[in-house]
């Protein structure tokens, strides 16, 4: 698993979840994918929430 990755998202969570707008921040500021950044989240046990598109349920 990336550590760099791990880190930034546990760094942002809000009320131990990722909002889905970070998410696609941390991808970009880490040039990973969204979907990487999401199956990292998962690994964790960290829900994303308040996906505008539907891509993290």
């Amino acid at each position: 698993m990336n550590e760099k990755l791990q880190m930034e998202i546990q760094a942002s969570l809000v009320s131990g979840r990722l909002p889905c707008a970070v998410a696609f921040k941390i991808a970009k500021k880490l040039k990973v994918s969204p979907r990487q950044v999401g199956d990292t989240a998962n690994r964790l046990n960290i829900k994303i929430m308040s996906c505008q598109l539907g891509c993290f349920p």
